[in-house]
């Protein structure tokens, strides 16, 4: 990754790795991201916040304009492999006076899943956080009965800092116990170094 000067909030940037280039997401990126999203009919899965094609266009426009509120920033993931976008990530809740924001909004076409993509693209994200924006922690959020989403956030490094009980209503009517897990500016050599030897293998 090219070095980037300190901005804080965080400004558009591209981060490019072996397998990922995560770049700012755009209006143009619609047709990718419903594409991605049928690979697996991600939507369907009760306990994820996964946009359907059809509501996609208002799910980036709302990420559009928390942006121009610089309380979000949208990605979208591009793998070098397969030639096109595979996912969508963000940095949201970002906090200007403590510097401080959280990795989410995260999601994947199911056939690059348990790949090298995610734990690249956490690694490029996590080291612009820290590196650059000088975070003094990043957050992750998900659905404390998503089990895989919580194994993969567990296997970053990231700790579990609690349980927000009935954090609010998912789109089934259903109440959301959100899991949040956070890595400190402390933690991130330690971390880097487990996540780089994940990407060696």
């Amino acid at each position: 990754m090219n070095s980037i000067p300190y901005e804080y909030p965080p400004l558009p940037v591209t981060l490019e790795g072996e397998h990922v280039i995560v770049q700012p997401m755009l209006p143009e990126h619609l047709a990718s991201l419903c594409e991605v999203a049928k690979d697996g009919e991600l939507w369907k899965l009760w306990y994820t916040l996964v946009p359907s094609p059809e509501t996609m266009e208002a799910w980036m426009q709302k990420a559009f304009k928390e942006q121009a509120s610089q309380i979000c920033l949208p990605f979208v993931i591009y793998s070098k492999a397969h030639q096109k976008i595979v996912g969508a990530t963000r940095f949201l809740r970002i906090e200007k006076a403590v510097h401080r924001l959280e990795i989410g909004s995260t999601w994947y076409a199911k056939s690059v899943q348990r790949t090298a993509i995610n734990t690249e693209c956490k690694h490029l994200l996590l080291t612009h956080a820290f590196e650059n924006l000088k975070c003094i922690a990043v957050e992750f959020r998900t659905h404390r009965m998503n089990a895989a989403s919580r194994a993969a956030i567990e296997r970053l490094g990231a700790q579990l800092d609690g349980i927000f009980r009935n954090h609010y209503i998912m789109p089934n009517g259903t109440m959301r116990d959100t899991a949040v897990y956070s890595i400190l500016d402390t933690e991130w050599p330690t971390v880097k170094s487990g996540l780089e030897y994940k990407l060696s293998r």
